[in-house]
């Protein structure tokens, strides 16, 4: 048996991008999932729109070797990965005084929530240029401007769900953002309006857009072909 490799505190996230290759196989798919499932993991299908992939799954639980396990189930029934990210649920230094109610939430998301089956993904980081380096800032500068930003993100609530995982040290850029929305257009909106704070217009740096929709399993494969 190997060591769990898991988080001090919060959960481990995979975020899974396949095409769906000629061998795909909807029941060892199905299998795969539900065998995570059962041992306590998150797993949320997407149905992916545009070329860069055409499934999706984002995972949350504690031991990696458990996502490494599913990683490798699905790409055995079949899936082609063309893309992925790794990263960790956190508490972010900037909102370390909220209550333990949102911390938990933070830490431990109920994952996919209920009536927004609009999806969107991506990579960020802040800039170290020269003359835009935030981690230069002092804290109390770069707290202010966090909570200029929060403050544009709470004017979405109810429409949008926020998924900000750490990954500094862990993939290429330093968080993933995780959107769950009612409307498309909804998140179009809420990006479009948070990239005018200046936490976000002068330090921020995003890597690919990935949008899709969730549903159930058997809702996603079958709008691949893959029902039966």
């Amino acid at each position: 048996m190997t060591s769990p490799s898991i988080p001090t505190d919060g959960e481990s996230v995979l975020h899974l991008f396949f095409s769906v290759g000629p061998l795909a196989d909807a029941a060892e798919i199905r299998a795969a999932v539900s065998s995570a499932e059962a041992d306590g993991y998150q797993v949320v299908p997407v149905s992916v729109l545009g070329h860069k992939a055409d499934l999706g799954f984002m995972v949350l639980g504690e031991d990696q070797w458990r996502l490494r396990r599913l990683q490798t189930e699905l790409t055995a029934a079949g899936l082609e990965l063309v893309d992925s990210y790794v990263s960790l649920t956190e508490i972010s230094e900037y909102a370390k005084g909220v209550p333990d109610e949102m911390k938990q939430a933070r830490l431990h998301p109920q994952l996919p929530p209920e009536g927004k089956p609009a999806f969107c993904f991506y990579p960020m980081s802040k800039r170290r240029n020269v003359d835009q380096n935030w981690f230069t800032l002092p804290y109390d500068e770069r707290h202010s401007l966090m909570m200029e930003h929060g403050k544009s993100g709470r004017t979405f609530a109810g429409r949008i769900l926020q998924v900000i995982t750490g990954s500094t040290g862990i993939d290429d850029f330093e968080w993933g953002v995780t959107l769950f929305a009612q409307h498309p257009d909804d998140l179009k909106e809420v990006v479009y309006t948070m990239r005018y704070d200046e936490a976000s217009a002068v330090y921020a740096e995003f890597g690919a857009f990935i949008t899709g929709m969730t549903g159930t399993l058997d809702e996603v494969l079958e709008s691949l072909q893959l029902g039966a």
